[in-house]
């Protein structure tokens, strides 16, 4: 699959001269075609909603535009839940899905009415005590431990992650949460991240289908919904095809059929909790050449660092780099391409195959719409980039603006750094 970048060498010479590189850019058409579709894949289940995962890319503007086709948010932290509330969301449409939290969290999820999903069974008790009571409706996190494969093909190690209930848990804490008042339940689960495979939501939809019909069996427990949460992934790298969320949907719905139906259980929605999925292909990281240099290695020093994208360098992730302009030259060069941290994991590519590159020249960094602007920081003083969306129109509107010196140094309550340097 060729990645081809949604902005021309033209369009972004032209945003340069309003907002300077580095900058995040997103493509509402692109974001918006994607949440459309996959409303349709999930279209045949009645209560079917997303509840896009604001980890990925927490800004408004972005969770207006998917709030347009229903989806809320799923949210794992205080700024989140507030984040969603101020934009007008009704506690049903957002998901609090967290873990090790803190009670005043807890408190203030209650306090706007959103469903709560607990990550841990101690927190059953841990919840009463903060708020009072148990709210009617609640989710649980479910881990079955042990490994998850498809087809004999080991996809993560679920036992080894720090999420969950065990299936006893499962149980036992349904028991306990309807002696405490909770009506309606919800079963929630996250095995895998990124894959590509169309086989992950139907094979985890299965095992979570066989666990509501067990459990409402046992306890008597009405299940209300099953999310799927999130785990979908995007293709990197080119050579990768990516998931056909139509398929997929399909196969969840053949599950159901399958397994809740015959159980008369066929009154619960689906919810999946999606971030990468939703926004990853639909975003850019646009940095400008600044340097060469020519050591042991060939190196390009462009002017975004890992505080703008640390995915690189955290985990040794591939972005697929587009030099603007010189899209179709043979890529007969080869380069790490390095921001200015005083890191050596500072490094967007290694080793890259790459048309020759110029200073001057702009490049596109892909798929850096999910997990991108949302894991920036300031090590060595860098400051966050500017976001942008591109309007369906073509224009580019600014949904973030850079921070600045005096941004940095406002937290440094009584010292008045910035003023003494002129801000």
């Amino acid at each position: 699959m060729k990645k081809t970048p949604f902005v021309t060498k033209e369009q972004i010479e032209e945003i340069a001269e309003t907002y300077p590189t580095p900058f995040h850019i997103y493509d509402e058409k692109g974001i918006r075609e994607n949440a459309r579709k996959l409303k349709e894949a999930f279209a045949w289940n009645p209560g079917y909603k997303e509840y896009f995962a604001v980890k990925a890319t927490p800004n408004p503007y972005i969770i207006d535009v998917l709030r347009d086709y229903g989806c809320g948010t799923d949210c794992s932290s205080l700024t989140e839940l507030q984040l969603s509330h101020a934009l007008g969301m009704k506690g049903e449409d957002i998901m609090f899905s967290s873990n090790d939290t803190p009670a005043e969290e807890f408190a203030y999820a209650a306090k706007i009415g959103v469903i709560i999903n607990l990550d841990d069974f101690t927190h059953i008790d841990f919840l009463e005590k903060t708020i009072g009571k148990i709210p009617e409706t609640i989710s649980c996190r479910y881990n079955p431990g042990g490994y998850f494969s498809i087809a004999n093909n080991i996809m993560d190690n679920p036992g080894d992650a720090k999420y969950g209930f065990t299936t006893e848990q499962m149980f036992d804490g349904f028991r306990i949460l309807q002696e405490k008042g909770a009506k309606h339940f919800g079963i929630h689960s996250f095995l895998v991240s990124n894959t590509i495979t169309n086989e992950y939501y139907p094979k985890l939809a299965r095992t979570l289908f066989e666990l509501a019909v067990k459990l409402h069996k046992e306890t008597g427990a009405h299940i209300s919904f099953i999310n799927l949460s999130g785990g979908i992934g995007i293709p990197y790298k080119p050579d990768q095809e990516p998931v056909d969320i139509m398929a997929v949907g399909e196969g969840v719905r053949k599950a159901y059929e399958e397994v809740l139906v015959p159980a008369g259980m066929n009154d619960v929605a689906i919810y999946t909790e999606l971030g990468r999925y939703m926004l990853g292909p639909y975003g850019a990281l646009v940095t400008k050449v600044l340097h060469e240099k020519h050591t042991y290695k060939e190196y390009i020093g462009v002017d975004a660092c890992a505080a703008n994208l640390m995915r690189p360098a955290m985990y040794g992730a591939y972005h697929h780099i587009t030099v603007l302009g010189k899209e179709d030259a043979p890529h007969d060069h080869v380069y790490d391409v390095t921001g200015s941290l005083c890191e050596n994991n500072d490094k967007f590519a290694i080793d890259r195959q790459l048309p020759k590159i110029d200073i001057g020249d702009y490049l596109v960094i892909h798929d850096t719409g999910a997990h991108g602007f949302s894991m920036g920081y300031n090590y060595n003083g860098r400051l966050r980039s500017a976001e942008l969306l591109l309007k369906e129109d073509g224009s580019v509107q600014l949904i973030r603006r850079a921070e600045t010196p005096k941004d940095y140094f406002a937290t440094f309550d009584g010292l008045d750094i910035y003023k003494k340097l002129g801000y």
